[in-house]
């Protein structure tokens, strides 16, 4: 994967982004260390295994609520101590 600068990024982020459209992928580093990745858009992503077990279980934990010292608030307890 080509290195690239963030300061060339910047300059030159159109003439990336289509090397990108072609599929090619860019490492952009800062001060010499990697920062970021330029990839191209991967609409099936989120629909990865890994992503939907995390989704899943960010759900049931917001259903389950979370203890702050003896007071338990849930999703819909939030809502209602806001309504009135």
């Amino acid at each position: 994967m080509p290195t690239v600068s963030l300061m060339t990024a910047n300059q030159q982020l159109s003439r990336l982004v289509r090397a990108v459209e072609r599929g090619q992928r860019f490492l952009i580093t800062r001060r010499g260390r990697p920062v970021a990745e330029l990839v191209p858009y991967a609409a099936d992503r989120a629909r990865a295994p890994e992503w939907v077990a995390a989704y899943d279980r960010m759900i049931a934990r917001l259903e389950e609520g979370v203890s702050l010292g003896g007071l338990k608030v849930d999703r819909e307890e939030v809502y209602d101590r806001h309504d009135g």
